[in-house]
Parts: structure tokens; sequence; C-alpha cells
């Protein structure tokens, strides 16, 4: 079984940055695709970025791309998302998502078998 755990959540002005944190906890150590995924009120679940746990390989969606960093720590089994220039639009419940299969940029809900629980980020204009 797989557990995510999200972190770093919280209330950040305009231009401002955070750091999301997912502590993946598993059984094994497999080669996962991980994702960030973020769901604001009243929208549908949209893709943020996604990276290979092995290699480090990741992929952005447009609307962050430039802005938001995606990267992992392998012994602490934990992957971040640095979001800096900040914006009210990224205003979100942020979700961290795992699948165990080889890289590929994966970048719908669908394909992602584990997912946290989400943390809120409020960006104030």
């Amino acid at each position: 079984q797989v557990h995510l755990v999200e972190s770093g959540g919280g209330l950040v002005q305009a231009g401002g940055s955070l750091r999301l944190s997912c502590v993946l906890s598993d059984h094994t150590s497999g080669q996962y695709v991980m994702g960030w995924f973020r769901q604001a009120p009243g929208k549908e679940r949209e893709f943020v970025s996604t990276i290979d746990w092995n290699s480090g390989t990741s992929y952005y969606a447009d609307l962050v791309r430039g802005r938001f960093t995606t990267s992992r720590d392998i012994p602490k089994r934990t992957m971040y998302l640095q979001m800096n220039s900040l914006k009210p639009e990224d205003t979100a419940v942020y979700y961290c998502a795992a699948d165990p299969r080889a890289w590929a940029p994966l970048q719908t809900p669908d394909e992602y078998t584990y997912w946290g629980q989400g943390t809120r980020v409020t960006v104030s204009s």
C-alpha cells in the first residue's frame, strides 16, 4: 500500500512563494511517476507538474512553467513543489499523486493510482 501526505500549504500574498512537500510511504522502493494537481472551488482538478521518481525528469503545465519547480529527495522519500511568483489564480487545494510505472509525463487524474489528502494554498491579491 502507498500513502502520500502533503504539507506546506497556507496563505501568501501575490508575488510570494511557498514550498509544498509530499511524503511517499510504501513497502517497496519501486519506480513511480509522481504528480502535482490542484483544484480550485467549482473547478475540475487540473494538472500542475509531474516527475519521474527515479531520474528526476519533470514536465509542467503551461500555466506554471517557469514559476513552479518540482523536485524529489529519494532518501527522504519526499517530493517538493516550489511555487514562486504566486498569483491569486493559483489559489486551490493542491494534491500529490503517484502511479507505479516507468516514466511518462502523466497529465490526467485518471492516470494516477494513489492520492494524498491535499493541502490548501490561498494567494491574496
